[in-house]
């Protein structure tokens, strides 16, 4: 979940002039920088230094809010005030929820933060595989929990001991908790009710299934006419029929031009769509301008549908027909414990393969020499 576009930029903005401040201050970055657009333009690298020098001087925050160097308003600068009551050190990225991301604290007594990201979700900006062990600094803002925009990952993996302990961490931090959605913490932070049970909602009839399928599906043909062509269409109307076959069918929910975009994006995702070497070639965020939907809402939608089916990058379910032969994921199967491409097996592995569903066809390759044939 990303925070709302319409506050990317207030945020942005206190947040530069705050650190701009910081660094007049303590001098980290030795540099002479004119104003806070000047500091924010430097490698993260370099801002990260000041922002840990703010984390280690949190009096600074009063200093700056009774200067006042930014001519900020009344409501920027409180919001600037309540940074003193921000939450910095290691957390666990450990699980994406529909309103927000869990980050998980490393302290002895965990803590479980439903956090937002800025512009990128963090599956953009961490990977999609989760737990991820990382550094930054949580701010409130607004009522919501973000993040700085500042994250060092450490490429650690986890095996399924720390998995467990993790969700006992979680569990932990829940029932003494709940998660926490705005800052400060205080002692009295009782967690959230379980929500009361709602009634059964009514069956939704077959007809009314397949009338939102037909909308969307409309949408789809209309843009990848205009934009795209009839193979992209085709594997548009695969996804979009594979979602309508789930119970309940995600379809039902929310517009149909959110729907068709997400569904869009995804296929084009898979393909790379956004690369230029490719034909046709679209940047993502042409469709979501031709849908009318706003870009984190696009990319929101086809997170969803791809967390939902499982699908990853060339996806061999949902790779252009006429590029499947240069996908490698299309082709790797397991043969006796290891990897290896089907391409080059001899003939009788690869019908075997293919009767099995796990290479798309038989490749017209020339194949390896047998023993026989080096005779």
């Amino acid at each position: 979940m990303l925070l709302p576009h319409d506050e990317l930029e207030p945020f942005f903005k206190l947040h530069r002039a705050l650190l701009f401040f910081v660094n007049q201050r303590l001098s980290v970055i030795p540099d002479t920088l004119a104003s806070p657009e000047d500091f924010a333009a430097l490698p993260p690298g370099v801002r990260l230094k000041v922002r840990d020098a703010l984390t280690a001087n949190l009096d600074l925050i009063e200093s700056f809010v009774g200067e006042n160097p930014a001519h900020l308003s009344d409501d920027e600068l409180d919001t600037v005030r309540s940074w003193r009551h921000l939450v910095h050190g290691k957390f666990y990225v450990f699980r994406e929820l529909k309103k927000y991301t869990v980050f998980l604290s490393t302290d002895k007594q965990p803590v479980a933060y439903g956090v937002l990201a800025l512009s990128q979700p963090f599956e953009e900006l961490i990977g999609p595989h989760l737990p991820v062990l990382t550094q930054t600094v949580l701010l409130p803002f607004k009522g919501r929990i973000v993040y700085d925009g500042l994250m060092n990952s450490y490429n650690v993996s986890f095996g399924p001991g720390i998995r467990r302990n993790l969700d006992e961490d979680f569990k932990t931090a829940k029932g003494r908790h709940g998660i926490v959605t705005s800052l400060p913490l205080t002692a009295t932070t009782t967690p959230a009710k379980e929500p009361k049970a709602k009634p059964a909602p009514k069956p939704v009839s077959k007809e009314e299934k397949d009338e939102s399928l037909a909308v969307i599906v409309g949408l789809i043909d209309q843009f990848c006419r205009e934009h795209l062509n009839e193979e992209y269409a085709g594997l548009c109307r695969k996804l979009a029929e594979k979602l309508a076959r789930k119970r309940p069918s995600p379809l039902l929910s929310g517009k149909p031009q959110t729907w068709a975009c997400g569904i869009v994006r995804t296929i084009g995702w898979v393909n790379y769509l956004d690369d230029k070497s490719q034909t046709p070639h679209l940047k993502l965020t042409v469709i979501d301008k031709a849908f009318g939907v706003g870009e984190s809402t696009g990319q929101g939608k086809s997170m969803l549908i791809r967390k939902t089916l499982k699908i990853r990058p060339m996806d061999p379910e949902w790779s252009l027909r006429s590029r499947i032969d240069q996908n490698p994921m299309a082709w790797m199967i397991q043969v006796n414990g290891f990897l290896v491409d089907a391409r080059f097996l001899k003939r009788e592995i690869q019908e075997e393969a293919l009767r099995k569903g796990l290479i798309p066809y038989i490749p017209e390759r020339p194949q390896p020499l047998q023993e026989s044939d080096e005779e």
